[in-house]
């Protein structure tokens, strides 16, 4: 195998694989030998698709860790259209959003863990995992695709979920956007609470919420995880990602 440094702009080097190895994600950089955090070049769709940039988290525990979506400082506007969340948008290394084609190509490749770590202005920390994860298959035609969210295997009093399982009423719900509504709410919650994700009617995460600064006078526009902090507060920092599950 052959490894070579592709530069992004940003003086951190971007590890990309080339000839006989296509890594589809961070599990697979990991077996190849790459146990360092940072920004790798992966192939979602397979050996001849269309490679994208990815943070692999190496080394939270329950890894290695496919990371797509990380927040952290607001510089990135996560209130999008549709079709910015489907092909994703922002840097790997730095705020960015992975793609839900993306994410729904890992899902069905083969068996992932989802999980979420928070963090808010006092600089608490929390964690929640998810034994299973994944967004559904393609529909027939491309506006039907929904990318329905389904998770399991949330266990309460486990050491690795402290903020509560706030996914739950998420779960089996079609993403939504501005400008695709999804949810089941008579209107988009996606417009109401300035975000974009798996709404049901509405809330009880909002993770790609208004980027705003801890305690907030605006009700569940935040980047919210509400069973840890409430509507009222909006996080400091999110990461969602996803691991492999050993077969």
């Amino acid at each position: 195998m052959r490894y070579v440094i592709d530069g992004m702009t940003s003086g951190r080097d971007v590890i990309a694989c080339a000839e006989c190895c296509y890594p589809y994600d961070c599990c697979d950089v990991y077996s190849q030998g790459f146990h360092s955090d940072g920004v790798y070049l992966i192939f979602p769709g397979g050996k001849y698709s269309k490679p994208t940039h990815v943070y692999c988290d190496m080394t939270t525990p329950g890894g290695p860790w496919t990371v797509f979506q990380k927040r952290f400082n607001g510089s990135v506007d996560f209130y999008r259209v549709w079709d910015e969340y489907e092909n994703g948008f922002g840097r790997a290394d730095g705020e960015y959003w992975l793609g839900l084609r993306n994410i729904q190509q890992l899902t069905q490749r083969k068996p992932y863990r989802l999980g979420i770590q928070l963090e808010d202005f006092e600089k608490n920390t929390r964690f929640v995992t998810y034994e299973s994860f994944s967004l559904s298959q393609f529909a027939v035609f491309p506006a039907e695709q929904r990318y329905k969210l389904n998770v399991d295997g949330f266990k309460e009093g486990d050491p690795l979920n402290t903020a509560g399982n706030a996914l739950e009423w998420a779960n089996n719900m079609n993403f939504s956007t501005y400008d695709r509504d999804g949810d089941t709410y008579p209107d988009n919650c996606a417009v109401s609470y300035h975000g974009a994700f798996w709404y049901n009617s509405c809330h009880r995460a909002n993770l790609n919420g208004k980027y705003l600064n801890g305690s907030t006078s605006e009700y569940a526009t935040g980047m919210v995880w509400s069973l840890w902090k409430g509507y009222y507060y909006s996080l400091k920092r999110s990461e969602m990602k996803m691991a492999c599950v050993s077969q």
